[in-house]
């Protein structure tokens, strides 16, 4: 995002997860910080209620295809088909590919639809061999205006996201910069299917 202002915007990939999901919604709502969160489709699925909070809250929604695909894995047809099949749930203009793997062919034809979405400071929350505090780190070291901060809201990441997600926010607000989302990235053509 724009380097030049002082604001950075929090990510949240992978939810909606019963209990981390809620928790993080907890934390964000007590320091009164926004956030994009880029949900499965099968999770939305399967925890309705959970996904509806989030919404609520008034954070920013994406899509991070039905079933949490790797583009490098995945055929296009197959891949187009998946994010779609998120659409049945909730229409958003926004697209994380999961694990960041997206062949250009796939850009190509999404880019007509979606603000493809990724970030400058990966977390590593979900990296088992991690501590808590080197998770606070590794975002911590990293920031600077206009970063896009990832995070995720699944079990493997549970305890070192939220350890750090508090001092990260507190670190923001120290350093003086804001907290953004993504509602405002002008109109893309939606179309159900591609």
């Amino acid at each position: 995002m724009n380097p030049d202002k002082p604001k950075v915007y929090l990510t949240f990939d992978d939810g909606p997860v019963p209990g981390i999901t809620e928790k993080i919604l907890d934390i964000l709502q007590d320091k009164d910080v926004l956030a994009t969160f880029f949900n499965v489709g099968d999770n939305i699925q399967k925890y309705p209620g959970i996904f509806k909070k989030i919404v609520e809250a008034g954070h920013s929604i994406g899509n991070h295809t039905f079933h949490h695909l790797n583009g490098w894995k995945t055929s296009n047809k197959l891949y187009i088909k998946d994010i779609m099949k998120f659409n049945e749930y909730y229409r958003t203009k926004l697209f994380r590919p999961p694990y960041g793997r997206i062949k250009v062919s796939q850009i190509k034809t999404l880019r007509k639809y979606y603000h493809i979405v990724f970030w400058s400071i990966l977390s590593g929350d979900f990296d088992p061999r991690i501590t808590p505090e080197q998770c606070y780190e590794n975002v911590e070291r990293n920031l600077h205006k206009g970063a896009v901060i990832v995070f995720h809201d699944n079990y493997k990441a549970e305890k070192n996201v939220l350890h750090a997600l508090p001092s990260v926010i507190e670190r923001v607000d120290n350093m003086g910069y804001t907290f953004g989302t993504f509602d405002n990235m002008g109109t893309v053509p939606f179309q159900k299917n591609l």
